[in-house]
């Protein structure tokens, strides 16, 4: 099998000829639809195994378990030999390096991220706030930072409301109306998303970027596998934490261009869990984070049912296109298949519509991106069988996996450090007063502490200092003279000096007293002093 993959290609099947995907144009983005039982899976596993023989990381949401085979060794079974043999290879078992995730903790390692980073626009949608509520959720953020305080999980965030709604009638005047209702609103649907297990996402430690990005000692690379059986019961979660994955990776990871080969391929399965229902605000990120990604070297590929499912805006970023069969039993039904055909660039040899109706299980039309960039005619296609196991793993085999797994020991224990419940907490108790509401932001943890203020002094105080600096340099340097008469050469060549220096005392002066207030009297003693000077 790896003797197809050449040239910087996956073979991905054969129609009149080898139908590939080429690799430096993985990072164009991609669409696998179909109907259920089609076989999107089988082709997600296949470009999976193709990514990973290139050393390019792949991650995944396995929604019914049956991605997790990739893992162990195929069988050669006689429909694999046989399909095999007909598109032009002989059917070799392998596997593939897997780490399992799982935001519950159960079969994989525990994923989190903080409040913080989710920000207010993902928890309005996770929450499903409507535009007041989401106004109100933002105040609490800017709040937050003004306070210094930290909010990494669900009883931080708690903690951060039922603050605002102590200071509402502060609130109020400085950012819009605030009310206790909303705010009550708010924290029912925090409950909500507790029920749903939200409170096992957020938290820390939270998860780091690279070690999705991570290649074995032979140079494939690892393929992450997001258990989402169970998360599938909260979809709304489920939704917003990929989209939170994907928005982090176009955060954090550095521009690099079109490359030979993407960091990372990245497969939404049930995408249409993203789209539904999602405001414009949230619609116009998404398609911002999948136009841009490209250039940071990663590949967005959505897995759903009909191209109907996404929005025309991201549905023409996706290039490379994988189309199974669509059943038209239905006004909308035929409609998705018309729409399916409407996306392929057209084949005269082909009735592409009608095909989408008639193809098998296992047979797909396809059309990926040309050497330059163009998506090529639309073929109708047979998937060559994939490599790795079909169907889902043992909990044995996923045990000895994750203890093997390259990321053992990092995530598996929760941390809860001092945040904001803890802090609000405290204050209560002791009685501290808080911030002033609009106060500038308190420094981060760690951070150098700000200059003393200036010290006052009498008017005319820092003048006076200046005039005894002319004196004293008048005595060192000889710059005195009657008034009315003119300096000699030499007084004046001192008297050059004697500024210089009386710039340089003045200036140190005022940096050693700091800020705004401490240039300030810097430049008052330059004046005193050079008025003392020039007096002479």
């Amino acid at each position: 099998m790896a003797d197809l993959d050449k040239d910087g290609t996956i073979f991905v099947g054969k129609s009149t000829k080898p139908e590939v995907l080429t690799i430096a144009l993985a990072n164009r983005h991609g669409l696998v639809t179909g109907a259920t039982g089609t076989g999107k899976t089988v082709t997600l596993q296949v470009l999976a195994e193709g990514l990973s023989r290139a050393g390019i990381s792949v991650f995944a949401a396995d929604i019914k378990g049956d991605l997790s085979g990739i893992s162990q060794k195929g069988e050669a079974k006689e429909a694999f030999v046989n399909r095999a043999k007909s598109v032009g290879f002989a059917y070799e078992p392998d596997q593939f390096p897997v780490v399992f995730w799982d935001l519950f903790g159960e079969q994989g390692h525990p994923v989190r991220a903080t409040i913080s980073e989710v920000g207010p626009l993902l928890l309005s949608r996770l929450m499903d706030l409507n535009e007041v509520q989401e106004g109100v959720l933002n105040i609490c953020f800017r709040v937050a930072d003004e306070q210094g305080l930290l909010v990494l999980d669900l009883k931080d965030l708690r903690a951060m409301l039922g603050y605002i709604a102590d200071h509402a009638a502060e609130l109020t005047s400085r950012y819009g109306n605030v009310s206790k209702t909303t705010i009550g609103t708010i924290q029912r649907q925090l409950l909500v998303l507790e029920n749903q297990g939200g409170n096992q996402f957020f938290g820390e430690p939270a998860l780091t970027l690279k070690d999705f990005i991570r290649t074995t000692e032979d140079g494939r690379g690892y393929i992450n596998i997001l258990a989402a059986d169970k998360l599938m019961s909260s979809p709304r979660l489920y939704a917003t934490f990929l989209l939170w994955l994907l928005s982090e990776l176009f955060e954090q990871l550095p521009e690099v261009g079109d490359q030979p080969k993407p960091k990372l391929c990245f497969f939404f399965d049930e995408a249409h869990l993203l789209f539904t229902d999602a405001p414009k605000a949230l619609l116009d990120k998404i398609e911002q984070v999948v136009r841009l990604t490209r250039s940071k070297g990663v590949g967005v590929y959505f897995v759903t049912q009909s191209p109907l499912d996404v929005p025309d805006k991201v549905l023409a970023q996706l290039g490379n296109r994988v189309q199974h069969a669509l059943r038209a039993f239905t006004p909308r039904d035929q409609k998705a298949v018309r729409a399916a055909a409407e996306t392929f660039r057209a084949n005269p040899k082909l009735d592409t519509a009608k095909v989408i109706m008639e193809l098998g299980k296992g047979e797909a039309l396809v059309s990926f991106l040309e050497g330059n960039g163009t998506p090529e005619m639309v073929e109708r296609c047979m998937v060559r069988p994939p490599s790795g196991r079909l169907g889902p793993i043992s909990d044995e085999e996923r045990k000895v996996l994750i203890t093997k797994s390259p990321v053992k020991g990092k995530y598996d224990q929760a941390i809860d450090r001092e945040s904001a419940y803890e802090v609000l907490q405290k204050r209560t108790q002791s009685g501290t007063p808080d911030r002033p509401i609009g106060a500038p932001p308190a420094p981060s943890a760690g951070a150098p502490s700000p200059a003393p203020p200036a010290p006052e002094a009498p008017p005319g105080f820092w003048t006076r200092i200046g005039n005894l600096i002319a004196t004293a340099l008048e005595r060192i340097f000889g710059t005195g003279r009657p008034r009315g008469s003119r300096l000699s050469p030499g007084q004046l060549a001192a008297r050059q000096i004697t500024r210089s220096v009386a710039d340089r005392v003045a200036a140190d002066i005022g940096k050693s007293l700091g800020g705004k207030a401490g240039s300030s009297i810097g430049r008052t003693i330059i004046r005193g002093t050079m008025g003392g000077i020039l007096r002479r």
